[in-house]
């Protein structure tokens, strides 16, 4: 039987604040709490993964940059990106990191497969690529067998601001959007389709707070 998990969905939110309250959630969980999936979208932010070095930051004029505790690169959100907070708890659903993220790629695939847009993923470089140009991003933290942060995928924002930075590492790294793909212009349609994915995936059943 699969285990339930509440979703939020938060609108556009504040990145830093964002953050704090998925580190607390992490931090004050215990074995009965109930595994959270967050769907939002976050005003204009570069975040800076763990291993993030300082020259994929090119240009970055205004925009804030955040340092994080996710692993991976540099990336960008803002609106028009459809992003996910995956807060499960992993001992308890059996997953190793690698078969997450694997897991968490196959939602995203199948996702744009319902809109008509083959991708794929990549050996060593964790997201998911159409024709070689990265649609989403993807990058977690684990904590006391806990995960947190997630998935982005580029629905109907602008991706200018992926050119002040080498995106999640790589440099020319072309990037996408639904959109542009003949798939969704609006994030909550392709939300709705990335809930069902992700549940299948993960094994967990909507359930009302």
């Amino acid at each position: 039987m699969s285990s339930t998990a509440i979703i939020r969905n938060l609108g556009l939110v504040d990145y830093a604040e964002t953050y704090a309250t998925m580190r607390r959630f992490t931090d004050e969980r215990a074995a009965q709490t109930v595994d959270e999936l967050w769907f939002l979208e976050h005003p204009p932010v570069y975040t800076l993964g763990t291993n993030t070095d300082a020259a994929h930051l090119l240009e970055t004029d205004n925009t804030p940059v955040v340092q994080t505790d996710r692993g991976g690169q540099v990336t960008w959100h803002g609106p028009g990106q459809a992003i996910v907070y995956v807060l499960i708890d992993i001992k308890r659903a059996r997953l190793g990191i690698r078969e997450l993220v694997g897991r968490l790629e196959q939602a995203i695939i199948a996702t744009l497969a319902a809109f008509g847009i083959a991708a794929s993923g990549r050996d060593g470089a964790p997201g998911v690529y159409v024709d070689g140009a990265k649609i989403a991003s993807l990058g977690l933290r684990i904590r006391k067998y806990s995960s947190y942060h997630g998935i982005a995928v580029n629905v109907c924002n602008s991706l200018e601001p992926f050119k002040g930075i080498n995106p999640c590492g790589y440099e020319g790294q072309a990037v996408t959007r639904t959109c542009d793909l003949g798939g969704p212009a609006d994030v909550a349609e392709l939300s709705e389709r990335l809930l069902q994915e992700l549940l299948k995936q993960l094994e967990l059943t909507a359930r009302s707070d």
